[in-house]
Parts: structure tokens; sequence; C-alpha cells
């Protein structure tokens, strides 16, 4: 110690001096670590270079063009020492390029194909530097092919010679490279068809820009990749935009952020909030580091962004950089008049509702007239934005309207959890289409639930279908399926489906799904997906796979995985029966399971989305089945009645139904996934024809809410089959809602219309409701010990209930008696 002593300084200058240059070195090191590209370099020498130089432009050599207010040479004084290292030393800080050029290659893809786009698009890159970006584009689609003409807009004398020598390097003839300030950028200089088109459009009016009210002539696409934190003077090009866009392009722009959720808390169109929101310490930090290089990070350029287009797909996401998150963006848009015409929302709107009659409204004329047209929210929601001049909430500009637009923040959505509880449907879709016959004039309201029915309904091809659930996630997981089946081969689909897993599905999200998809459930699977599908195995998540992943432990604890195995492949119900018994049967009838954990209430909430209504009626059959005294009993029977219920639901599928060809509902519970001779009706090959067809959705509707605030929106008299499900037995006896629900189904179904509905109670209480209000009840399946009802046999018995008399004639009826009686007393 006393050498060491010797040898460093002794002077406090000093030693600030030795720190500071030890720190830098450290500081070097990491970076240098850092940003090394993966993989082994064949020449680290220049690699190491690169990384220097970067250093060196951006933290230590000053920006002499700072002071002379020209924003040219501000840029050029930082990249001139750069541009040959530009994207070599790009790599890892901005990222979301790649991901913003697969989107929106996809939506031109769809955009095309769907006849939208009638000619080889033109794609304006804004601020793209050594045109990088127009290179990578080259994964998802032949530049020179697929385009027209692409251009390079960039201010930048030193990083359009990079692009230049770029593209003769690659012999790109169709990119041009303009060294200009993007707010001057006018693409009818360069595009010949659009000034002629231009010319006559304008003819007679007053011009202030040829590029004003942009028409076909303009660009397909224009994207800006972190180039908006760069400019100043932001609002203009912006505006621009609007300018080169043709009216079914789109806008794809990338780059860092951040902002405080109290500034977007009540916009409703900027496609969804996941991750927005930045904490202070990251607002504060990175938005002071980046202001040395004249990046700035104030969220009015993105809310600017917003408020001029529609928001197609929005996506927030953090980069790991020096082991901090730092926050970006990509966004995704359109024009923001596209679709908006008063016209085309009452056309969408009408199909929401079942309304034939719902008129335009002529926004420009004055207030919204009051009338006995039935609106749902999400059109009121829309006449709202375009009154404020703002942008439509974002499910409306999808490519397909499936899916209908809902307020994410409130808290009804959002008790969930962020998860769904059901990620495969507990009912017999065989059962289903045997009881309700399907046809072709029917319209169908169904709860989503994990939308495997709702996709067996799709095969009858019904004249519409209603998907309502009130947990958004649930609604997320059936638009994965539709826009799955929509675009994907029968291969990917079995594997995203059918095994649960898929290794490349984030890839398949953005560069195949996402036009096919509302961007609150983009957002959602982008961040839940890839774990998922690549990890955890769909089936063994949400609050169902709770439950799988118990059952699966429990049997490898106890040794037994092979015999499950064994079970799910048996060819015979004999070599099924046997299996059970000697093996699995004696585990799973364990009282001890049964009362530790299918008997706890909180156990049956999560994993199977049990509440405890539900499980009130099935004690309440066992005491009256077993003539338990009532007083006091509920204690002493709980786990008895729920133990009892289990045996009668697993022994009669064992001994009746063989797992390996034709009841993949418990095949799953036991394996985690599906298998090639036993999978639900729509995995089927057969099936992935019909569902692929371009038609195959067009009268699906998925709405996010209660089934009674859904019906109540509609026009009376409409729907033909309600299917509830379970739902029914979630209402408490004592309350009101079940009355509300049924009375709202009398008034939205045709006379002979049905409601099915399936229940854990023998003679559930509320079947006396449905009598009261107009509907002939008819139980069509009960369980008894020893036999199936189905071949998921959870269910103590299904009802079907006819609307037979309309209770709204009944109440006018009512209505008159009493106004006559009170003149006869007058």
């Amino acid at each position: 110690m006393l050498g060491l002593s010797a040898v460093l300084p002794r002077d406090p200058l000093h030693l600030i001096m030795v720190a500071l240059c030890i720190l830098g070195i450290f500081l070097t090191t990491v970076f240098i670590i850092a940003f090394k590209p993966k993989g082994n370099s064949s020449e680290p020498a220049r690699t190491f270079q690169a990384y220097l130089k970067f250093f060196y432009a951006c933290f230590v050599k000053p920006h002499s063009g700072d002071g002379t207010g020209n924003q040219q040479d501000a840029l050029e004084s930082f990249y001139r020492a750069q541009a040959d290292v530009y994207d070599a030393t790009r790599i890892r800080l901005l990222r979301g390029r790649e991901d913003m050029l697969g989107l929106v290659a996809a939506q031109l893809k769809h955009r095309a194909e769907a006849g939208l786009i009638s000619q080889r698009p033109v794609w304006v890159d804004i601020g793209g530097g050594t045109g990088h970006n127009v290179e990578q584009m080259g994964a998802f689609v032949s530049v020179l092919d697929f385009f027209r003409a692409v251009y390079v807009v960039d201010l930048s004398p030193s990083l359009c010679e990079m692009a230049r020598k770029r593209f003769q390097r690659l012999g790109w003839s169709n990119v041009k490279v303009i060294c200009q300030d993007a707010r001057a950028f006018r693409l009818h200089e360069h595009e010949h068809e659009a000034y002629q088109r231009k010319e006559i459009v304008l003819q007679g009016q007053t011009v202030h820009d040829l590029d004003e009210n942009a028409d076909a002539g303009g660009a397909e696409l224009v994207t800006m990749s972190y180039a908006l934190s760069m400019i100043p003077e932001f609002y203009p090009v912006i505006d621009s935009i609007s300018s080169l866009l043709s009216p079914n392009g789109v806008v794809g722009v990338c780059d860092f952020y951040v902002q405080n959720q109290v500034d977007y808390q009540s916009r409703n169109y900027i496609g969804g909030v996941i991750d927005r929101h930045c904490v202070w310490a990251s607002r504060v930090f990175w938005r002071t580091w980046f202001e040395i290089d004249r990046v700035n990070l104030e969220p009015a350029r993105r809310d600017y962004l917003e408020y001029r287009f529609g928001t197609v797909l929005s996506i927030n996401a953090r980069n790991n950089f020096f082991g901090v998150k730092l926050p970006y963006y990509v966004w995704v848009g359109c024009s923001k008049d596209s679709g908006a015409s008063a016209a085309k929302l009452a056309e969408i709107d009408a199909a929401a509702t079942e309304s034939p009659y719902l008129s335009a409204l002529d926004l420009q004329s004055g207030p919204i007239p009051t009338d006995v047209e039935i609106r749902s929210k999400a059109y009121e929601s829309a006449i709202v934005n375009l009154q404020s001049s703002l942008p439509l909430p974002a499910t409306w500009y999808q490519n397909h309207h499936w899916r209908i637009h809902y307020d994410e923040t409130l808290k009804k959505h959002r008790r969930f959890s962020n998860s769904y509880i059901y990620a495969f449907t507990w009912e017999d879709d065989r059962a289903d289409a045997r009881l309700l016959k399907v046809c072709s004039d029917d319209v169908i309201l169904a709860i989503t639930s994990a939308g495997d029915n709702i996709l067996s309904f799709a095969l009858d091809q019904p004249r519409r279908i209603h998907a309502v659930d009130l947990n958004p996630m649930q609604n997320h997981l059936l638009e994965l399926k539709v826009a799955a089946f929509t675009v994907l081969g029968y291969a990917d689909v079995w594997k995203l489906f059918g095994e649960g897993r898929h290794e490349f599905f984030r890839d398949l999200l953005i560069n195949n799904l996402s036009p096919h998809m509302s961007s609150l459930a983009f957002q959602y699977w982008l961040q839940n997906g890839p774990y998922v599908f690549n990890k955890q195995g769909l089936y063994y998540s949400g609050g169902s796979g709770n439950a799988l992943q118990l059952v699966g432990w429990l049997f490898r604890i106890l040794g037994l995985s092979e015999e499950v195995k064994k079970l799910c492949s048996a060819q015979t119900l004999n070599e099924q029966r046997e299996i059970w018994q000697r093996s699995i049967r004696t585990v799973l009838h364990s009282k001890i399971l049964t009362w530790t954990v299918i008997g706890n209430e909180k156990w049956l909430w999560k994993a199977l989305g049990v509440p405890p209504a539900q499980r009130n009626m099935i004690e309440q059959d066992f005491r009256t089945q077993e003539r338990v005294p009532g007083a006091g009993a509920e204690t002493s029977t709980s786990g008895h009645a729920v133990y009892e219920y289990v045996l009668n639901t697993f022994e009669p599928v064992v001994n009746s139904t063989l797992l390996s060809t034709s009841n993949h509902y418990y095949l799953l519970t036991l394996l985690g996934h599906y298998t090639p001779t036993s999978h639900p009706t729509y995995l089927s090959p057969k099936s992935h024809i019909k569902l692929s067809k371009p038609s195959a959705f067009n009268g699906l509707r998925i709405h996010t809410d209660e089934i009674s605030e859904v019906i109540a929106r509609m026009r009376p008299g409409t729907l033909t089959i309600v299917v509830v499900m379970d739902s029914m037995d979630w209402f408490p006896p004592e309350g009101k809602q079940a009355v509300k629900q049924i009375r709202a189904l009398n008034r939205a179904l045709k006379v002979k219309g049905r409601v099915m509905l399936r229940s854990a109670g023998l003679t559930p209480w509320y079947i006396g409701r449905f009598e009261e209000n107009g509907f002939n009840v008819n139980r069509v399946a009960v369980r008894v010990p020893g036999s199936c009802i189905d071949r998921v046999n959870m269910y103590a018995s299904t009802w079907i209930c006819t609307k037979e008399v309309s209770t709204e004639h009944e109440d006018v009826k009512k209505s008159l008696r009493k106004s006559s009686m009170v003149d006869l007393q007058i």
C-alpha cells in the first residue's frame, strides 16, 4: 500500500483527472462491447475504428455548425466525420426499423392484393440518410420490381453521397437520392405522372402549392426512420406528408420518444397504450441526453403525427441500451379521411347494430339529429371525434372491420390482469351443431371465449356472427385466429393452434398477420405472443393454462407421465379404460386433491373460471340428490359436492369416448396440445379451405362488452340464435342482472329465435325467469351418473329457450290497461 501511495499523485486535481481517464476507458470499452455486431467479425480492427469514430463524433467532437442556425450545416457537422461508419454503428441503437419496414411492406402487399393500389407503388423515405432502410426493405419485397420509384430525401450531403454509392453498387436504377430539405420536397418535380394528374385536378382552383389536395398521383408509402426527432421545424414536414400521400397510401414512422400518460389518457385514436407511459426518470434523462446532439424527444412530434393521420398500428417498445431501457415507437398510419365519410361509418355501424335503416349523417350540415335509430358505442365515439376534427378511433382504419371499437381504459376491461382466462373453448361444437342446425339466414350472437366455437359457426356461413366478450384478451385471441386463417397456410395454422407453438411467431405477426388485426390486438400479441408461442405454449397460457400446468406437474411428481401418453394414444376403449383404472383414476379422483384444489374457490376462479354462484348451484344439487339437510350443510358438503361433480364428469368420458380420435377436449388437458387425429373441427384441413376464403369472415363482428350492452344497441327482432354458454350461472339469484339480460334477449331475438345455454345445475333457478319473460324452455340434454351429456360432460344440463312472445308488446298492453283503469276511476 505504501508503494502504491507513492506512485499515485497527491494533488486532488490530478486524482480527478486519473479517475476521469479510468472512467473514460471503462465507458469506451463498455460502449464498444455493447455495439459489437453479433458473430465473428472478419475485420475486427475496422470495427473497432468505426466505434471510435462514432464515439468521437457523438460525444467528443464539437458541432461547429450549431452556431449558424443552418440545419444543414449542423447536420454536416454531426455526420461528416462518421458518415462512412453510420450504418455499422447504428444497428443496436436504432431498433425497430426492420419492424416498421415489415409492417408497411405487409400493408402495401395487402392493399395491392385487395385492389386498393392499382399500380406499382412510389416510396418516399424522408431523412433516409445512407439508404439503409431501402436496402433492408429488400428482405420483405423486391425493391427493384415492387416499387416504381423510390426517393431517399435527406439534408446531409455526406449521408446522401453514401446512399448514392450504395444504390450504384446494388444496381437499383429506380432509387433516387435527393439532398433537400424535407419541407421543400415535392413529388411532382420528379414524377411526371403526378405532375400531369395534379394539373388536371387543380384546373380552375386557387393553388398555392401544386402538391395541395393530393390525389392518386402521390406516393403509396412515406416513411421516416429516426428522422422526425432531428427536424426542428417538424410541423410543416408532417403536413407535407399528407400532400405526398395517395388516398390509399401508408405512412410508417420509427423514432425515439418519451411521454407521460397524462398527455394521452383521454385519447381514443392512438391505437392502444401498452407500454406507452415512460417513468419520470426516463423522461428527464433521455430528453436531456439527446438534446446534446440536437435530437428532440418532446411528445409533441408523435402527438401531431397521430393527430394529422389515422392510426393503423402502433408499437411502444424499449431498447436495452447500456442496460438502460431506451423508449422508441413504431407507428403505421393512413390518411385521416380514409373511411371517415358519414356513409361509410353508417354502413359499418349498421352491421354492428343489425339495422338496415341506419341513415348516413351529413356531419357538415349541423347537429346530429336525434331519432329512434340505434347507434353502437363505436359509432358514437366516431361522431364525437369527427365533430372535434380528430382522427377516428384506430379500429375504424382497419383493413377488415371485424373488431368493434371499445374503450380500453374502462375498469371493467382492465380487471382481467391483461390475460385471457380460456386458451381453448370448453363447449362441444359437435353438440352445438346438432342442436342448433345453423343455416345461411341465421344471425348469431355468442360469447367469444377462446373463439373455437365462433370459428365452428363460421364454417356454416351464417349471415352474421356477433362474438361478444367483456375480456378484451379473449377477443384478441379470436382476432389472432381469424387473421391466421385469412392469410396463413394450413401448416402454420396447425402449428399455432394445433401444437400451440411456433418458433417464428413474431415474424409471422409482423410480416403476415399485421394487416388483418386491430392495433390493440396487434400490440397485445407483439408483447405477449413470442413468449406464449415460443416458450410457454398457447394452451399452458391464460387461466385455463394454470390448470393444465398443475395437472402436468402432478403427473410428473407421481411418475405417471408415460401412463398419460399411453392413455392419449390408446386405439380402443378397452385399452383406454384399462390404463385409466390402473393408474390415473386414483390420482384425479383423490379426495385430498379435490378438496384442496378443485374445492378451493380462489383456484376455481383463476384457473377454471368458475364463479362462486356456479359452485353454489353444484352444492345445491348435491344436497337435493343426497337429501342432505339444508341447515348448516353448506360447509360440510362443499368439498364433497365438488368431488362428486368431478367424478361424474371424468369417469363417463373415459369409458365412452376415445381420446386419441374423438375427444380432443380431454386430450388437450392431458397433453397440452392437439394431435392430427384429435382436434377441434375448425383445425381440419377441410375447414381451413373454407375459412381461408376471402369472404369467410365478412359477417363477423367482435364486440368487447357485456352481452346486455351489445344487444341493447341492436335493432329489435333481428337475432335468430344466441349462445350464452354457462354465463347465466354467474348471476346471483338475489340480483336483477339475470332478468335484465333475459328481457334484453327477448327484445333482440326474432319470434322463434333461440337461446342456447349450458348450466352446472340440473334445473337452474333462472329458467323460471325465461318462462316469465316470453320464452318456451326445453331441457335438451341432462347429465346422469355414468353417462355423458356430450364429449365435454362438464355441465349438468343444456337448454334451448325459444322466444314465443315479445315482452315489449306485453309491456305496452300492461301500460294500456293501467291507463284504462285510471280513466275509469276518473
